[in-house]
């Protein structure tokens, strides 16, 4: 009785604060000075049509760089814990249903197409690399879904992650010096603003981001596929 009571008032309490944390609350109608600058001069500064973009990669890039950071380390955190091994030993391979099967060799394509598409045109329109890579690591998921059983080598995405992360790094570096600061997108021309080619290297920069973040979670699913089969 006395710890149903106890919860009881713990509710009404949060209840009380919410509702004048609520009641109190006054939007904003105008922005700040830093957002102001991003807002009138960011599509001139680094001629990405998508302003958020030119704010993540660019203004923001070591922002950025440290949630990759972040994600490098979940999976390799993931992957000491569940002490996997590079080489899983072989298995028999059997679908969990024909229907999800053909559905899966049809729609991964597209899926794939489609995580391509949103990282390479992320600074035209809403998408980029850590959305692109969700995306690439969602094929995979479609793939272990109708396949439980399938044998993935992980050393790929491996590869794929080090080798992008090294080039991120190297290109935000190169911005110290042929542009104005790390990540500047100034390195190559701006382009015609609006079009694939534009924007400088931030086409390249969320490639790269795609590639990484598509990786490390398909690694991180490999972890706990290869895991899954030992036992």
């Amino acid at each position: 009785m006395i710890k149903k009571l106890f919860v009881l008032l713990l509710l009404i309490g949060l209840a009380v604060l919410f509702f004048q944390l609520a009641s109190s609350y006054k939007g904003k109608d105008s922005l700040n000075e830093t957002a102001s600058y991003y807002a009138e001069h960011g599509a001139e500064d680094v001629g990405a049509a998508n302003l958020v973009t030119a704010i993540v990669v660019t203004y923001r890039g070591l922002d950025t760089l440290g949630e990759v950071t972040i994600l490098f380390l979940t999976a390799a955190i993931v992957a000491l814990l569940l002490k996997t091994k590079d080489k899983a030993p072989e298995r028999e391979v059997s679908a969990s249903s024909e229907i999800l099967g053909t559905a899966s060799m049809l729609l991964f394509p597209i899926v794939i197409t489609l995580g391509v598409y949103v990282f390479i045109n992320g600074h035209l329109t809403p998408g980029g690399g850590f959305q692109g890579g969700a995306i690439l690591a969602s094929g995979l998921v479609l793939l272990l879904l109708a396949n439980p059983l399938k044998n993935v080598q992980s050393r790929i995405f491996t590869i794929v992650e080090s080798l992008s992360g090294f080039t991120y790094v190297g290109i935000g570096i190169a911005g110290l010096f042929l542009a104005g600061g790390f990540l500047d997108n100034r390195i190559l021309p701006l382009g015609q603003f609006g079009t694939l080619l534009s924007a400088g290297i931030l086409p390249v920069i969320y490639i790269l981001i795609g590639l990484k973040v598509g990786s490390e979670l398909s690694g991180i699913l490999t972890q706990f596929q290869n895991k899954q089969g030992d036992e």
